[in-house]
């Protein structure tokens, strides 16, 4: 497990922003934490990271939101009403040609690959939160370790 302290909301999409320069198309990453905890803030920065200029929102009640006109396409996906055995097709996003990102990943749990990054982010304040990184694989592991070097990234 990685940490950071983010004190603000810019913090945070910085933070996000440098984690998806190291993101390639098909990656997956999974988001929890809290109703208000920063999980759509998160996937702002990555957004940005990737040029995208579209109003990013949380896709409650879409459950998948596509975002293209970037340098990859941005699947946002909100699954709390979903259950593990409905196939909506995720693993055409799963295995697509852009970044997945995955709110309530666990109600999803076999769809997922074996190989991603886990997100957790809790509120430690109005304005600050704890981002700690779970890599499951060797890639993500790495990707975490550069992170933790970036000075841009440690507070």
């Amino acid at each position: 497990m990685f940490q950071w302290i983010c004190n603000s909301p810019e913090e945070t999409i910085k933070f996000a922003e440098k984690l998806a320069e190291h993101l390639s198309p098909g990656d997956v990453l999974t988001l929890s934490g809290d109703l208000g905890a920063g999980k759509t803030t998160f996937t702002k920065g990555i957004a940005k990271a990737l040029g995208i200029k579209e109003v990013i929102n949380s896709p409650t009640f879409t459950i998948i939101k596509e975002y293209d006109g970037g340098k990859m396409p941005l699947y946002h996906m909100d699954v709390y009403r979903i259950s593990d055995e409905e196939d909506l097709g995720f693993d055409e996003y799963l295995d697509g040609d852009g970044i997945t990102v995955v709110e309530w990943a666990d109600n999803i749990a076999s769809w997922l690959p074996d190989h991603l990054l886990k997100v957790e982010i809790e509120q430690l304040g109005e304005k600050k939160r704890k981002v700690s990184l779970f890599p499951l694989g060797d890639r993500f592991e790495q990707i975490c370790k550069e992170l933790m070097h970036d000075e841009n990234t440690r507070h």
